[in-house]
């Protein structure tokens, strides 16, 4: 069952967790996240994705990273999950702003080295492309991170196809990670999901279940209730299943602040859709 990131050889579980949810306004307890953290783990899942940026504002910044380190040290789990983060946004009173300059992703880099208590970051992502840097220099950045040690692999998120091409000059990207669900299949139909496999890479669709404002809309889609009655399962794991049956280098991370969430997420890893299913769900 499970799925490799990339060619690192990593194999994990196929469907992570998103843990923003657990950092953002609105957050659960810490006693509440970490329970969030070990059901995810009792389901199997061993990729969790987060972010410098995943708090409330810059004076919360690595909130997300601590609270997983301590999660997976209390957990004992330290070592056996694949944790990914990223770089290249900021919080200035809770906004999202972008800063992909080279000297600050270095910097949000080695924060990041110490919020996750790590000595080397398996996986880092470029969070955004800034428009007011060229992309090979905050991507030239990923490269210098890499050769420096403090990260082992790289990857890329909120790009298209010709940057993708463009990083792939630079520096070996294993993954990309951007939003993708039943009403934003923009990656399959531009072809960034085939170009991903073709060149050995992970695809992480992020929001996979309509993100944190969109889940409820989209599981009360009326293509998705007859699919997800016929196989007795719950709409979003419908949605999961779907993305999981477009490849094996998919894998989806949905977001999660409940124990249930994460748990009905990881089943859906167990579901199989005909091919009638798929083409239905395509059509939306």
């Amino acid at each position: 069952m499970r799925r490799t990131i990339g060619r690192t050889g990593i194999e994990v579980f196929p469907i992570g967790l998103g843990a923003m949810p657990l950092s953002l306004q609105g957050r659960p307890s810490e006693e509440s996240a970490i329970a969030v953290i070990r059901a995810a783990l009792d389901a199997g899942v061993t990729l969790i994705d987060t972010a410098n940026s995943y708090c409330v504002d810059e004076r919360d910044t690595g909130h997300n990273e601590r609270l997983i380190a301590k999660a997976l040290d209390q957990l004992g789990a330290a070592g056996q999950v694949t944790v990914a983060t990223k770089g290249g946004l900021i919080r200035p009173r809770g906004a999202w702003n972008v800063d992909a300059r080279p000297e600050s992703l270095i910097a949000a880099c080695e924060q990041s080295l110490r919020d996750l208590a790590v000595e080397t970051i398996t996986l880092y992502q470029l969070h955004a492309p800034d428009d007011r840097v060229p992309f090979a220099e905050s991507v030239g950045a990923l490269a210098t991170l890499r050769q420096a040690g403090k990260i082992r692999h790289a990857g890329l998120s909120n790009v298209d196809v010709v940057q993708i091409r463009e990083a792939l000059r630079i520096v070996r990207v294993e993954s990309v990670q951007n939003r993708c669900n039943i009403t934003d299949q923009t990656d399959l139909r531009s072809g960034l999901v085939e170009l991903c496999a073709a060149e050995g890479m992970a695809y992480l669709p992020y929001s996979p279940v309509g993100g944190h404002y969109g889940h409820r809309s989209l599981a009360r889609h009326k293509a998705l209730q007859p699919i997800a009655k016929a196989h007795g399962c719950s709409p979003e794991q419908v949605m999961l299943a779907w993305l999981l049956a477009k490849g094996r280098h998919v894998l989806p991370i949905p977001g999660a602040s409940r124990i249930a969430s994460i748990t009905g997420s990881a089943d859906a890893a167990k579901l199989q859709l005909t091919a009638e299913d798929i083409l239905r769900i395509d059509a939306i």
